[in-house]
This record gives C-alpha cells, structure tokens and sequence, in this order.
C-alpha cells in the first residue's frame, strides 16, 4: 500500500477561531485516524517561480508609492523555497515512518523587513506606511476590485499578524531566501499574479 504525503499549513489547530487553520487541523486529524501510512508537511510560506505572495509584494512596491502595512509589521514569515518543500515531499514518500513535519527555510524575516528587502532588490523605496488591519484589508479590496482579485483575506492577513507563518522546529529547508532574492528580483513583480484566475481560468 502507498503513503499518503499530505501539504497542510503550519500551525493548524482544532479549535482556531480561523476557518482555515481549524479545517486544516481536521484534515490532518482524518488522516492521522486512517491507518494508513502518512508524511503530512507544514508549509510557511513558499517562494519560487510563480508564487504569488512574494511577486505581488514585488509588484506593489514597483507601482505604487505606498505600501500600506498592517499593524505593527513586526509579524514573522519564515518562507521556504518550493522545490525544498519537493525534496522533503520525495523524502518522506520513500520513508516508513509516519511523521508530521513543519517545512520551513532557514531565514526569518519581520514582514516590514522583509517588504524592505523586496522593495530594495527590485530598485524602489516605496513609503510604508501602518494602518489598522481593517482599514488595510479595506484598501486591498478597493485594489483587488480594479485588479480582479482578492489580494489578501481577512483571515490571511490575522494568521499573519498571528505569527502562524514561523515555526518552533529547525529549518527543513536550506534554500536561503535572501540569496534566491537578490538572484531573481530582475523578473519578480514584472507582473501581477491573480490567484483567481490561476484557479479558476
């Protein structure tokens, strides 16, 4: 019989007040309860060619002044590169253990800093400016509307601000992101990249 290799979310829980978190949580929970074999992953947040985070961030700063931050920007991401998060995939596939496993890099950014540093690898210096989390969820959706997307949800942005995007375990992943930063940011942010229409075209 195979082995289920599941990608959830990092820092799932049963009893989340955030749909998506908790709804994670109870996929892992069926899985674990199923008998069968399984790797379940725990990704942050991926980077790589075609993400969407990462570039849209590189796309905001590249066309507008001002880039609006949610509280504080003190909140920690800690990406991991997407063929890292295939490599531990492979890995764990072939292995016969059962284990739950977060897939993190080896970098932990504050969001404030790490918008800086997309700002400053792709030549610009927008001004970042902090507004209450609602008022900024309410900006994005008056930008999502004129670019036909939903840029960030209300639920993404409070597991950001939450810091669910870190990780307690040691790095997975070895792929730094400032280094793969500095080598791509001549392409990120060219374009905008719709979730919906990835999804639903």
């Amino acid at each position: 019989m195979g082995k289920i290799v599941h990608l959830s979310i990092a820092n799932p829980c049963l009893d989340s007040h955030l749909p998506y978190y908790s709804g994670k949580a109870h996929v892992e929970k069926a899985i674990v309860e199923s008998g069968l074999s399984y790797a379940i992953l725990r990704p942050t947040v991926i980077f790589g060619p075609e993400d969407i985070l990462i570039n849209n961030i590189a796309w905001f700063v590249r066309h507008a002044p001002v880039f609006a931050i949610p509280g504080s920007g003190r909140y920690e991401l800690q990406p991991i590169f997407v063929e890292d998060v295939a490599d531990l995939a492979l890995t764990e596939a072939s292995s016969e253990t059962n284990r739950i496993l977060d897939a993190v890099g080896p970098e932990t950014f504050a969001f404030e800093d790490l918008v800086r540093q997309i700002a400053h690898a792709v030549g610009k210096a927008p001004r970042l400016v902090h507004f209450k989390p609602l008022i900024a969820l309410q900006m994005l959706r008056v930008i999502g509307a004129a670019v036909g997307d939903v840029i960030l949800t209300r639920e993404e942005i409070d597991g950001l601000m939450a810091n669910l995007l870190i990780s307690s375990q040691p790095p997975t992943g070895w792929t730094r992101f400032s280094e793969w930063l500095d080598q791509n940011a001549r392409s990120l942010g060219q374009q905008y990249s719709s979730e919906l229409k990835r999804h639903f075209r």
